[in-house]
């Protein structure tokens, strides 16, 4: 019988090849539930192995990395150093363990038991801890680092690929939704070039507390489902000042449909790999985009069509939330079209097109008002790498669907603005009170996330009046324009138009999708500050409320989350440094 080529690297791991410093295997003696190793492999008892809702212990929680394998070549080399690799999608690597003892800041009692099948229990046992922290690995799981490329900041720049980041496996809930499950920040990798492997906590902060504030705000976007921290030093340099400083390790537990992103496919297209490219692109759509054929000729033209499509759908509602995501590499934009690889984002305070979070942007690429255009930049890119599979229709076909992105974005941008207001149904107008409200909010430096949720809970009467309660501030602040009873007007006339409609209707309308709470730079930073003096309450605190982020919430007003932002905020800094 002819075994898969990574086996033998798994069962040389498996089989006592564990070294200093490498991860044991986690229920090596308990019999875990995994996945045959092979074609002929007999299957589990099902009496054991049955999927389940709620398991309490991991040891009964099937995880394998087989889908992942079975379908491409593997690196051929197996020691853990920084090199330039070919022809593979992945390099079997395996996790560092921390030397200090961890603690579990935090889990998503979500992503726990609705993804992953897990009761919330299993998190007070010491396999989880060791599990999420890179300490052990599952058994029949082969932890992987995939190979991707990627243009950075508009330049190529070559072999990039998961440089502190290990797949632990796949995972198939309940609901037969296939899940594959990420370390970040978890040790060096072959892609680690002149990087340590490591996270800092606060980086990893972000990542947890934003990764689930977007799912919760309706936005596509990778999971995470917990969130530990070391006493293991690590360095950085911030803001690439020369201050160095010492930080904690830290690791977040995250996951997706699929890492795949538009860098995938650009490392094999630059190396000229062109059958492994067809073969990880058919394995994308086939796994990822059931409505397209597997036998259909133009299946990568549907495919392109569609990434170019839910790429301008996942920009507007970035955009419809204020929401920039800070380093739009083509190595950070999913083909799924989900949100990823949260670093140096920001939600906008003041609106301003021209807001930029990232501190090492010099020339301002990413900044909120041009994410429309770097996602062309983006598929452009995607598009070069499809080339060589396409033939000379398709090649034209595609670029005329490249064009029509640009028309794509802006339908959708203008449908999720409409629904901001309130607006139903369809007029000519509605693009010019868009427009103009945006205008306004700009002049005045409104604040872009509470304008609009003001909008959502003050009365028709209030603003016919042009009589704004002080607990509206940000449109009091919008109110000082000497064209905001101009725009009030045609926003009434606008709103009169509804048909069925009635003021509580548009508030009630508003309010589910004008969130109260979004995570701002200053709360991440509070929480960050708590956090590093092992006070992680407000971690805690933000965790519950940005749940609920269009539903008002006494904790949340407490803490002052829908007030004005502290002068302080506006002099805070977030880099690429993490």
């Amino acid at each position: 019988m002819r075994w898969p080529p990574w086996v033998a690297a798994w069962l040389a791991w498996a089989c006592g090849a564990c070294g200093a410093g490498r991860p044991a295997p986690l229920c090596a003696s308990r019999g875990l539930c995994r996945a045959p190793l092979g074609p002929n492999a007999s299957q589990p008892e099902p009496a054991r192995c049955q999927r389940r809702r709620g398991a309490a212990d991991l040891c009964a929680w099937p995880l394998s990395s087989e889908s992942l394998l079975d379908p491409f070549p593997i690196d051929v080399i197996q020691a853990n150093y920084v090199r330039n690799v070919r022809n593979c999608i992945f390099s079997i690597v395996y996790p560092t363990p921390f030397k200090s003892r961890v603690h579990l800041v935090a889990v998503s009692k979500e992503v726990l038991e609705n993804i992953l099948d897990l009761d919330i229990s299993v998190k007070g046992t010491s396999d989880f801890l060791q599990f999420v922290s890179g300490g052990k690995v599952m058994l029949g799981s082969v932890p992987l680092a995939h190979r991707y490329g990627g243009h950075q900041f508009g330049t190529w720049a070559g072999q990039l690929g998961d440089g502190r980041a290990h797949l632990i496996g796949v995972y198939t809930n309940r609901h037969g939704e296939r899940w594959e499950l990420q370390l970040k920040g978890s040790g060096k990798t072959p892609y680690s070039r002149n990087g340590d492997g490591r996270a800092v906590l606060r980086s990893s902060v972000r990542e947890f507390l934003c990764s689930e504030a977007m799912h919760y705000l309706g936005i596509p976007t990778s999971r995470a489902a917990s969130l530990v921290v070391s006493d293991d030093d690590v360095w950085r340099d911030q803001f690439y000042n020369g201050n160095i400083k010492k930080e904690r390790g830290a690791i977040v537990l995250r996951l997706a449909k699929s890492w795949f992103r538009i860098g995938s496919l650009e490392i094999l297209a630059h190396s000229g790999e062109l059958d492994l490219q067809r073969r990880l692109l058919d394995f994308i759509i086939q796994e990822h985009f059931p409505s397209i054929a597997m036998n259909d000729s133009n299946r990568y033209l549907e495919f392109f069509s569609t990434v170019v499509s839910e790429t301008a759908n996942l920009i507007a509602l970035w955009m419809s939330v204020g929401f920039a995501h800070g380093v739009c590499n083509t190595d950070n934009f999913s083909l799924l079209s989900i949100t990823i690889d949260y670093g140096p984002f920001g939600f906008m305070d003041s609106y301003d097109p021209n807001f930029v979070p990232n501190t090492s942007d010099d020339e301002r690429r990413y900044k909120i008002g041009n994410q429309a255009n770097v996602g062309l930049f983006n598929l452009s890119k995607l598009l070069q790498a499809l080339k060589p599979l396409l033939d000379p229709r398709q090649r034209q076909l595609a670029s005329q669907i490249l064009e029509g992105y640009g028309e794509r974005y802006y339908i959708r941008f203008t449908e999720l603005f409409k629904t901001k207001l309130g607006l139903l149904g369809e007029n000519e107008d509605d693009n010019y009170l868009i427009a103009f409200l945006l205008k306004l909010m700009e002049d005045t430096k409104a604040d872009f996330t509470m304008t609009f949720r003001q909008l959502s809970e003050i009365t028709e009467d209030q603003l016919k009046k042009l009589h704004i309660p002080e607990e509206f501030w940000a449109l009091q602040d919008l109110g000082k324009h000497k064209s905001f009873s101009e725009w009030v007007t045609m926003y009434l006339m606008r709103l009169n138009r509804n048909k069925g409609d009635s003021d509580t209707k548009r508030r009630t309308r508003m309010t589910t999708v004008n969130p109260r709470y979004v995570l701002r730079n200053w709360m991440a930073e509070s929480a960050v500050q708590k956090a590093n003096l092992n006070d992680f309450s407000e971690v805690h605190l933000l965790q519950q409320i940005l749940q609920h982020p269009f539903r008002r919430q006494q904790a949340a007003e407490k803490a002052g989350y829908s007030l004005r932002p502290p002068a302080w905020a506006k002099d805070l800094k977030v880099s690429c440094s993490s």
